[in-house]
């Protein structure tokens, strides 16, 4: 009985000191997705790209370093240098312009002659740069690269010209 309660109370004390060390706050890739695509009178696409936090902590996102495939045709590049800050689970939007290759082009105008029944297949992908919110937690400095991947599908919005959603 006195080695259970020697043992009980060796495991009660790692318990409490445990409890003492600094909090850790768990760091998660955030998803990314298109939001909405709008066909600019240049012909270039502006894509709204939506930045889901998944942390438990605010995160600062700072560019995005990736490529635009739409209907498995040729990728182009998607690139961005901003400056956003996303609360813990919450998300927020950046603009991004590409330039679409003549296929991609092509692939939108089909889907815009079947109406709102019409959906264009697309895969974003690449890296997203960004750190640990420093007014959150001043002591992590260290900057994190995450990977992303994410397949969809944009369709024409009703009521609003060459806008996708």
């Amino acid at each position: 009985m006195k080695r259970l309660l020697h043992g009980l109370a060796l495991v009660l004390l790692a318990g409490v000191l445990a409890a003492c060390g600094p909090q850790k706050q768990s760091v998660f890739p955030p998803t990314i997705t298109i939001q909405q695509m709008r066909l600019q009178p240049d012909g270039t696409w502006e894509l709204t790209l939506r930045f889901q936090n998944n942390s438990y902590t605010g995160m600062d996102y700072q560019s995005v370093e990736g490529q635009l495939q739409v209907a498995q045709g040729i990728p182009v590049r998607l690139h961005a240098k901003f400056d956003l800050g996303v609360p813990s689970f919450a998300a927020d939007v950046i603009q991004v312009s590409v330039l679409p290759t003549t296929e991609m082009s092509q692939a939108l105008q089909a889907v815009n002659a079947k109406g709102s029944a019409g959906s264009l297949a697309y895969t974003i992908r690449g890296i997203v740069h960004c750190m640990p919110n420093l007014e959150d937690h001043p002591d992590d400095k260290n900057p994190r690269d995450f990977p992303f991947k994410h397949d969809d599908f944009l369709s024409p919005v009703p009521g609003i010209a060459n806008t996708y959603r």
